[in-house]
């Protein structure tokens, strides 16, 4: 069953479905915010039970012929602001950023390409992680971004670019 058949079946008030959806999506969210910043592990597992208490909740705005990945995604989104706002009122900046350079001391190569993703432009890290680490076609983050396809391709390159050459001055 698809992702959006499933999602109409919620939309219907059959909820069981959700359990589906979350155990497709789960890994893929906690990869999100993980990226976003929340490398706390269990703060990220809230975020992604946060997403799909929304999915529940906002069920009837799902339009059926809508893409399923672009609206839970943008949920996402709208999680992860709102966590970041909370985080940056509980913790002053520099204690929110004193582990920038920490990847210095790192010899892991995930953790390094980890941490200059964190370091990317918005802009081009994010849609990095959607293209590349989620597997999400490029219509579906323009949809999602609501700009063009060719932008995000643009963006998806430049970040390769970006990428490549920090990796290579780290190591």
């Amino acid at each position: 069953m698809t992702d959006e058949a499933l999602m109409i079946c919620i939309k219907n008030d059959d909820l069981s479905k959700v359990a589906l959806l979350y155990e497709r999506y789960k890994q893929r969210l906690l990869q999100y915010f993980a990226y976003r910043s929340f490398s706390d592990r269990d703060v990220s597992k809230d975020l992604v039970q946060q997403v799909f208490l929304r999915v529940i909740e906002y069920r009837k705005s799902f339009k059926d012929e809508g893409n399923f990945k672009v609206w839970l995604y943008a949920i996402a989104a709208n999680v992860n602001r709102q966590e970041i706002k909370y985080q940056m009122q509980r913790k002053d900046s520099l204690f929110a950023y004193s582990e920038e350079y920490s990847y210095v001391m790192e010899n892991d190569d995930y953790k390094i390409v980890h941490q200059i993703l964190k370091k990317l432009p918005e802009q081009y890290g994010e849609v990095l992680m959607m293209s590349k680490f989620w597997r999400m076609k490029y219509e579906e983050i323009a949809a999602l971004k609501e700009c063009s396809v060719g932008v995000i391709k643009t963006r998806v390159y430049r970040a390769m670019q970006l990428l490549k050459e920090a990796y290579f001055k780290l190591t």
